[in-house]
């Protein structure tokens, strides 16, 4: 007899991201796996938020306990619905000699989250794995988002839901007036990290990406509008923008582009940190503050 070793080509690498899409919006993307071998291979997919164990391998210290080094979880956010976030198909069958399969998967979100994850694994004849592909996306209730630099919030959140009843009893006694004259959205803080190198010619970098979705539950065109505020103060510690604002149609990118330079008056044991507030403007006014930190580094 002969011995003959699987092999598979993936069309994609380690992660798939699916990106933004708005809550409760359903989008979906194609895995090819081609059959390099000349043997018949039989296949089924598991999905690590399905696995039986994970109830087990959930009883650990939780991950926003640890630091973002020490965290290993792959299952991020699920659906408050009960239903997957990500699903899989088809999930079993054979890929002849020479042949390719594709794999339809499916990202249903049903609420805001910028931390939906999963894994998902290809066996071969039940045992071997073929592909591990970590799944990545985000929702979003609104049609915009800002990518880049160090989010500053924990990746974990609380399923509990806050009732009426209840967000009404937290706040009697409160001065109703002050609440309502504050800002509607939460300011979300974003740190973008800049090292310059020490002798360097070129300055440090960094960006931000400001994006505006593309969806069928979003009705007409309306332009995404953003702004990145405080120049003044920016330009004093030696950072320079690149396209602080601008306008967005549906399905459009644009980057931020952030240089630093260090003055020649910077105390090394004091490094810049300039807070600058950025406002992206759709069908809601949101606030984002970054906080741009720069250091000197040795070139070793």
């Amino acid at each position: 007899g002969h011995g003959v070793m699987p092999s598979t080509v993936c069309s994609v690498g380690e992660v798939l991201d699916m990106g933004y899409v708005m809550a409760r919006d359903t989008v979906t993307s194609t895995v090819k796996i081609e059959n390099t071998s000349t043997l018949t291979l039989p296949f089924s997919v598991q999905l690590e938020s399905l696995s039986p164990t994970r109830d087990r391998d959930r009883q650990k210290i939780p991950s926003f306990l640890t630091s973002s080094v020490q965290r290993t979880e792959i299952v991020g956010t699920q659906n408050y619905s009960g239903f997957s976030v990500f699903s899989v198909s088809p999930t079993e069958g054979k890929i002849e000699a020479g042949k390719s399969q594709d794999f339809v998967v499916t990202f249903s979100p049903d609420h805001e989250s910028l931390y939906y994850s999963d894994r998902l694994k290809v066996l071969l004849f039940g045992k071997h794995t073929a592909q591990e592909i970590h799944l990545k996306g985000a929702a979003r209730d609104h049609p915009m988002f800002v990518e880049g630099g160090v989010p500053l919030d924990v990746p974990v959140e609380s399923l509990a839901v806050i009732s009426p009843v209840a967000s009404q009893k937290a706040l009697e006694g409160v001065d109703l007036v002050a609440v309502c004259s504050g800002p509607r959205e939460a300011v979300r803080s974003l740190l973008l990290l800049l090292e310059y190198v020490e002798g360097s010619a070129e300055p440090a970098r960094a960006e931000l990406t400001v994006g505006a979705m593309q969806s069928p539950l979003l009705a007409g065109k309306k332009a995404v509008e953003f702004s990145l505020d405080n120049g003044a103060e920016l330009q004093r510690a030696g950072f320079a923008l690149d396209g602080p604002k601008g306008a967005l149609e549906r399905g459009q990118r644009k980057r931020i582009g952030v240089s630093w330079v260090p003055p020649a008056d910077l105390q090394t044991s004091d490094p810049p940190l300039v807070s600058a507030l950025l406002t992206v403007k759709g069908d809601i006014t949101e606030s984002y503050r970054v906080l741009f930190m720069a250091r000197v580094v040795s070139a070793s």
